[in-house]
């Protein structure tokens, strides 16, 4: 493959934009990495949210796990992100949550509704391409070092 070939697959797979503002700050996995940072925006959290709700209810702390366990270590999430994120979904009512302990607050115990499972399959339909294409960039890379 020639760098030009590269220079393509690459921009491709991360806007100019992305990439000039993960490159400003050193980015990070999640944050403003150009490849996971447009992810995250398009909807990556949520997504793997409701994905892992999907197979069981689970609590804040779990989910914060098996996030960053599916993805390889590439995404890590932190409370201060994940707990709004689940309230939110929860006023959208893509969630329903239960206290652990309803006499006192414990762990919130979260399941995906029906109308979240709906948004589960929407999100994955309009990520995958997205993905395809940074694997697409992430494979050619790979090849051409």
């Amino acid at each position: 493959m020639s760098r030009r070939q590269t220079e393509e697959a690459v921009a491709e797979a991360v806007p100019l934009k992305a990439a000039r503002a993960g490159a400003a700050t050193g980015g990070g996995p999640g944050t403003t990495d150009p490849l996971v940072g447009e992810l995250r925006r398009a909807g990556l959290l949520p997504l793997l949210v409701l994905h892992l709700l999907a197979g069981g209810p689970s609590y804040g702390n779990a989910l914060i796990e098996g996030i960053s366990v599916s993805t390889g270590g590439l995404i890590s999430v932190n409370p201060n992100t994940m707990y709004p994120l689940l309230r939110s979904l929860e006023e959208n009512e893509l969630v329903t949550g239960e206290w652990e302990h309803p006499e006192r607050r414990s762990r919130r115990f979260y399941a995906i509704t029906e109308q979240g499972e709906g948004e589960r399959q929407r999100l994955a339909a309009e990520i995958k391409p997205r993905l395809d294409q940074v694997a697409s960039a992430l494979d050619l890379l790979r090849r051409v070092l």
